[in-house]
C-alpha cells in the first residue's frame, strides 16, 4: 500500500489592494469615490501545482484580483458588509478555492480611527460520502 500524503492547502494572500469606489450612505459618500483596502486570504489544494510546477495546475490569483478590481471600481455600495460579501462570492466562485476570507477596510470612516473594516469568510462544504 503506497504511503500517500494528505494534500496540503496553500495559502495565497492578496494584501492591501488599494481601490476606489462609491461606498456609504451619506450624500458626500454617494457623490464621491473613496479609497478602500481589500485583503484576501485564499486556501486551496496546491499538490498538482507543486508537483508539476505549471501555472495551469495552480490557482490563478491574477484572474481573481482582476475580477475584484472590476467589481469594486464598477459598482456602488451602501454597506461594507455587502461589498465584502460580493467579493467573497467572487473568490469562492473558483472551484479550487476551499477556504477564503475577505476584509474590506474603509480608511477614515470614523473620526479618531485609522479605518473601519468588515471581514467575512467561507469554506467549501465537503462532499457527502
Amino acid at each position: 500500500m503506497p504511503n500517500k500524503m494528505p494534500h496540503k492547502l496553500a495559502t495565497i494572500r492578496i494584501k492591501n489592494l488599494r481601490l476606489r469606489t462609491y461606498i456609504g450612505i451619506n450624500e458626500d459618500e454617494i457623490q464621491n469615490q473613496q479609497d478602500i483596502l481589500v485583503n484576501v486570504v485564499i486556501r486551496y489544494a496546491a499538490d498538482r501545482a507543486v508537483q508539476f510546477n505549471r501555472i495551469e495546475e495552480a490557482l490563478n490569483y491574477r484572474t481573481i484580483t482582476k475580477k475584484i478590481i472590476a467589481h469594486v471600481e464598477g459598482g456602488r455600495f451602501a454597506l461594507l458588509e455587502r461589498l465584502t460579501k460580493e467579493l467573497l462570492e467572487i473568490v469562492m466562485s473558483h472551484e479550487q478555492v476551499e477556504v477564503a476570507e475577505v476584509e474590506v477596510d474603509k480608511p477614515h470612516a470614523l473620526r479618531f480611527s485609522d479605518s473601519v473594516s468588515v471581514t467575512l469568510s467561507a469554506q467549501r462544504e465537503l462532499p457527502s460520502s
